[in-house]
């Protein structure tokens, strides 16, 4: 088991159809049944990988390979090598993870609060502050930090990460749809966008991290 890079992990699957997101590796494999479904994820669950989550919906199976090591790598040519002997194909469409990002002034007096009132825990990997949801199933949340009081600011806000050549669609659909460009200074890393009334997300990519 080696760490990877997220640029290295992005091209070891790249053309297997994953894409990195958030620590993670995913993909979607397209399916015309629930039965089907099942199909896919018995052949995907044979052997029992525990780096692996999958989720079954009547049109697709997402799955999610939980590190983004030469293990989490190997497993993911394996399963696309696996589904493609079903005639199923692993793409990266509807992959989009979401966190929820709260600002704070000091992040280890409120960190605990919000690990108990969500019943959160940390992350495997010691990533940065962030929590998750240990069933896998609600968004991770994560504290950005903050150098001064932004009390006009909602000082929560959504980030939408996505593959990365998905992003700048994203961000051209939500303009589109009557959001504004607060902020592009980081991009490809994440563009900082507002509905309307001044409330934020941010769409978000693995690109200009490492």
């Amino acid at each position: 088991m080696t760490p990877l890079t997220r640029a290295a992990a992005q091209a070891a699957v790249a053309d297997l159809g994953w894409r990195y997101i958030l620590g993670t590796l995913r993909a979607t494999v397209p399916v015309t049944s629930l039965a089907e479904a099942a199909a896919a994820a018995t052949a995907c669950a044979a052997g029992l990988p525990a780096n692996l989550f999958i989720d079954l919906r009547p049109d697709r199976v997402l799955l999610t390979i939980t590190d983004f090591t030469t293990t989490g790598v190997a497993l993911a040519g394996r399963l696309t090598e696996v589904l493609a002997e079903l005639d199923l194909a692993t793409v990266p469409a509807q992959t989009q993870q979401l966190e929820l990002a709260i600002d704070a002034l000091d992040i280890a007096s409120v960190r605990p609060f919000w690990k108990a009132a969500l019943a959160y825990a940390d992350t495997p990997d010691g990533y940065g502050a962030a929590l998750i949801d240990p069933l896998g199933l609600s968004p991770a949340v994560w504290f950005q930090q903050m150098d001064a009081q932004r009390p006009q600011r909602n000082r929560i806000h959504i980030d939408i990460s996505v593959p990365h050549e998905e992003a700048e669609p994203r961000v051209a659909a939500a303009l589109a749809a009557g959001g504004r460009l607060v902020a592009d200074s980081h991009a490809p890393a994440f563009w900082v966008l507002a509905d309307a009334e001044g409330n934020e997300a941010c769409i978000t990519t693995w690109q200009g991290r490492d």
